[in-house]
């Protein structure tokens, strides 16, 4: 089956194809067969190719399909690269995004672009497993910048709305300024490599740098810069937020589950180059760190239940780039997964919430929702504990307690790693059951008009199952052991070496872990179930502050106040200059004589003869008069 690999883009493109050319004219229920089952279908095989995989005993396979082009040394092939890294991605992206499509089925059963929201969602699965799969960076290029534009159209699928295009358009801007700084980072590797072979270089570059050389180093920030955009990282997160504009699904599919960790699979990808470069590798953890404080306290602070799920991806993300930072590579991949699995849930089930209340966004005009829609909220619950990583019982505690004691223990952590990680796994714990308790607990402020179906309610238990026993594939030292995970990656991710005399701490700082987590669901239900008047209190004792981080650290008005006035003043400025100018006069110049001439265009017989005997009498004279 590994022979097959090619398939698995193939199917979802061929259901993009399909329905861009004749979605229009097909019924709602046949649009939906071609774009859930396409990528029912990849999934289906990458199931088969990773049975394969496993049983073949290889390390890596590669299928080449052709040789894309050969032009000044620079040979690329359209081939697809398989090995335990790009295994893992291909599986979620397929699955997790299978199980959205049938979700989108009956939330966009009554939108009028349906057909074409599937033929985005198909490309954008596509352009994901081609860029995870890809053997050189070219092609892994083309597939990111396919997510990104399959970004901008999902984003904005609504655009009559002037603020979902706008949304879109902020998007696909800042994340072409991290693109920008890639691009440069590959032209750069060319020049020394003379390859982009993704696997050549990783093996040359050992040998062509040692740690700590200065393009080695250069590389390593000028793809940090395209991981950082992509990935919704300091300093370029500010898209993410307003992200929120496109589809419920979109938010599951693209800014949870894949899109926004391309970032995280490019660094962990090129790990070698980062292992060259210690100080590029230190400020990926430094970014995480910042970034996934920063967001978790705006998180803290929202309204709008999808932008609170926006910043919480923010900071999730910013545990990867932590966990990147500090060396723990499959520690950054195994929460990746586990990430996708609770918060496609959570999107999800969000979304359903959303549906429910005929489109309201406000948490605090929901409320009361716990028995109206029981399997929404237990779901719901399974994903926030997750989240909050609450000890023993949940996914999400056994793949983020693995990079708060690596960023305790390992060779690369430190205090203040850990101290920010720690931080903010209390503050996550907070703000995720401020979600559950606003929206499910408490009076219900607006009637449920309409109650989800069962091609919306099966993708939610499936994912809140794997929400809870994901995280049994990977257990700690002190939890049995069990190492799936890890050693399914160890021929191709380096190991965390651990400091010396740091092994006993490790029931500690599980134990300091799942108590801030309690401690953290306990704060949350006092001021929000026990005690409300507390966090009104709170709030209007530091109003300033909450303003600040509902802003999002005013980062936009930064952003505003550095870029975009200067651009539109200077655009302004620009727009009647000296080359405007210039045309504009051969504009005018064209419209005179066009004038003139259409005046001897009169349709005036008379005039026409009189033009024709003024002719004569000019030749003639001109004739006597001038000599030969």
């Amino acid at each position: 089956m590994l022979n097959s690999l090619w398939l698995i883009p193939t199917f979802p493109f061929l259901g993009a194809l399909i329905l861009v050319l004749v979605g229009s004219r097909l019924s709602r229920q046949v649009a939906a067969r071609i774009g859930a089952g396409s990528v029912g279908l990849a999934a289906l095989l990458t199931l088969a190719v990773g049975y394969d995989f496993f049983n073949s005993g290889v390390g890596s396979y590669q299928y080449t399909a052709w040789n894309w082009f050969d032009v000044a040394g620079l040979s690329t092939s359209f081939a697809f690269y398989l090995d335990p890294l790009s295994l893992i991605f291909i599986f979620v992206i397929t699955f997790v995004g299978f199980l959205i499509h049938i979700y989108s089925i009956e939330f966009m059963k009554e939108d009028a672009g349906f057909s074409r929201f599937f033929a985005y969602l198909n490309l954008f699965v596509c352009s994901m497993l081609i860029l995870v799969l890809a053997d050189n960076l070219v092609l892994l290029y083309l597939g990111w910048e396919g997510v990104g534009l399959c970004s901008y159209l999902l984003i904005g699928f609504w655009y009559s709305e002037a603020k979902n295009g706008y949304a879109a358009r902020k998007a696909f801007i800042i994340t072409r300024v991290g693109d920008t700084a890639m691009a440069i980072g590959l032209f750069m590797l060319f020049s020394i490599f003379h390859t982009l072979n993704i696997q050549d270089i990783l093996t040359q570059a050992p040998q062509v740098w040692v740690a700590g050389t200065s393009t080695a180093v250069v590389i390593a920030f000028l793809l940090l810069g395209g991981a950082v955009g992509k990935s919704a990282q300091l300093p370029l997160q500010t898209w993410l937020p307003d992200a929120m504009a496109g589809p419920s699904p979109v938010s599951a599919l693209i800014h949870a589950a894949t899109m926004v960790t391309a970032g995280v699979y490019l660094i962990t990808r090129m790990h070698t180059i980062y292992e060259l470069a210690p100080l590029a590798q230190l400020w990926v953890g430094i970014i995480g760190a910042v970034t996934l404080l920063l967001a978790g306290c705006s998180a803290l602070t929202q309204f709008d239940l999808k932008r609170v799920l926006a910043y919480s991806t923010i900071s999730q993300i910013g545990y990867m780039f932590l966990a990147m930072g500090v060396g723990a590579w499959s520690s950054a991949v195994f929460h990746f997964m586990i990430h996708a699995f609770f918060k496609a849930l959570l999107f999800l089930a969000a979304g359903a919430v959303i549906m429910a209340l005929h489109h309201e966004h406000d948490m605090f005009r929901m409320g009361g929702l716990k028995n109206k829609l029981p399997v929404i909220y237990w779901t719901f619950l399974i994903g926030a504990s997750s989240l909050a990583a609450l000890p023993f019982i949940t996914a999400g505690f056994y793949s983020k307690d693995q990079i708060l004691w690596l960023a305790w223990a390992g060779e690369k952590g430190n205090v203040w790693f850990f101290l920010a990680a720690l931080t903010g796994a209390f503050i996550t714990a907070i703000y995720s059951f401020r979600m559950v308790f606003i929206t499910f607990f408490g009076k219900a402020k607006t009637q449920v008009s309409h109650v989800p179906g069962k091609r919306i309610t099966i993708p939610l238990v499936v994912l809140s199952i794997l929400s809870v026993f994901g995280g049994f594939i990977e257990l700690p030292h002190t939890l049995g052991h069990f190492t799936l995970f890890s050693d399914f990656l160890s021929p191709l991710l380096p190991s965390v070496s651990l400091r010396e005399g740091v092994e006993s701490s490790e029931w500690i700082l599980q134990g300091i872990a799942g108590l801030l987590a309690l401690t953290g669901v306990y704060m949350a239900y006092i001021f929000y179930i026990r005690s409300p008047r507390i966090s009104d209190e709170i709030k209007s004792s530091t109003y300033v502050l909450h303003q600040f981080w509902l802003r999002g650290w005013d980062m936009d008005a930064l952003y505003n106040f550095l870029f975009v006035r200067p651009f539109v003043y200077i655009s302004t400025i620009n727009k009647n200059d000296v080359i405007d100018k210039f045309y504009t006069m051969l504009v005018r110049v064209t419209e005179f004589f066009n004038g003139v001439f259409v005046k001897t265009q009169s349709g005036i017989l008379r005039w026409y003869v009189m033009g024709i005997v003024v002719g004569a009498i000019l030749i003639i004279t001109i004739s006597l008069f001038v000599q030969p």
